[in-house]
């Protein structure tokens, strides 16, 4: 282990997670509700998968990106809360220097891709409801992969550049994280050191993500409002209104806790660190753990399905 007191690391080989500064003593108790929320995650999204890949009616693009967004959610909880609990049991905090950045790589990149995610949906929503005639024929099989590899490689490519801006910089200070995993300014502020371009390249990129998806997912829905209120009835605009509310609760349930999260980290300087970091866990695994809950509970197909999968296990 490398001494956390030196003044001359410049290439460090591990790094030290703290967990959680200040609550070290709750650490077990804190695992507990978050090793839950991993299980149901994990339990939930290979439901989802599973029910789609079975089921011939869902092959449609909602279900496609759906199949996408539990992917990635799967992917983007496992990338931190296995080393997390790992801090958390066996009090394990060293981290390698490559698997550090690895982590940060994965973290980010796969935030990025599921707001992007939540675009394609609204898109494909906005086709449904304002243009239903001409679904099928706008949003072909072939037009949906391509979305999703423009979803992955725009935001991939996006991303790339912060590992290897945090590399670049010597790390002269300290090797300690005061985290539960490698989050990329977390690991930049550890750098000695002018670090702006690292803090404004990082800003930039939450900037225009997420900035980019909100509005279009802003303009989708403003779409589709204006499409719901031209209905004749009270029951059909209820009716094609619902048909977009797994999706409405799953964006608030990602943006809320990001958006809370983004301005803590830049200006909550008065928020206590413990808070924080607490959060920024939630942030990782309410969203993949309450997806697939989400959808299983509004989508009748996905529902009706699991219900039919469950009665032929009990009979």
């Amino acid at each position: 282990m490398l001494n956390s007191n030196t003044t001359d690391i410049n290439s460090p080989s591990t790094f030290i997670l703290l967990g959680i500064p200040g609550l070290e003593a709750a650490h077990i108790w804190i695992s507990i509700p978050f090793c839950v929320m991993y299980t149901i995650a994990l339990l939930g999204n290979f439901t989802v998968l599973f029910i789609v890949k079975r089921e011939q009616s869902l092959h449609e693009p909602m279900y496609y990106f759906l199949c996408m967004l539990s992917v990635t959610d799967l992917i983007l909880s496992t990338s931190t809360l296995p080393k997390t609990l790992s801090i958390f049991w066996f009090n394990s905090r060293e981290i390698n220097f490559n698997a550090c950045l690895t982590q940060m790589f994965f973290l980010h990149c796969f935030l990025s891709i599921e707001s992007g995610i939540f675009v394609a949906m609204a898109f494909d929503r906005y086709v449904a409801i304002c243009d239903p005639l001409r679904h099928s024929t706008i949003l072909t099989n072939t037009v949906v992969v391509k979305i999703i590899l423009a979803v992955v490689l725009c935001n991939g490519i996006l991303v790339l550049p912060t590992p290897f801006l945090a590399r670049w910089w010597p790390y002269c200070r300290t090797n300690i994280i005061p985290h539960t995993h490698c989050e990329y300014i977390a690991v930049v502020k550890l750098a000695c050191g002018d670090i702006r371009v690292s803090s404004y390249y990082g800003l930039s990129v939450v900037i225009l993500v997420i900035g980019m998806d909100v509005f279009l997912i802003v303009v989708s829905y403003t779409q589709i409002v204006r499409a719901i209120l031209r209905l004749p009835t009270k029951d059909a605009r209820l009716k094609t209104f619902g048909t977009c509310g797994s999706h409405l609760c799953v964006i608030l349930a990602f943006y809320s806790p990001a958006l809370f999260t983004f301005l803590t980290h830049r200006f909550g300087h008065n928020v206590p660190l413990p808070f924080h970091i607490l959060i920024a866990n939630v942030y990782l695994l309410v969203p993949p753990m309450l997806n697939p809950i989400i959808y299983g509970v509004r989508t009748r197909q996905i529902r009706d399905r699991l219900l039919q999968l469950f009665n032929h296990k009990m009979t």
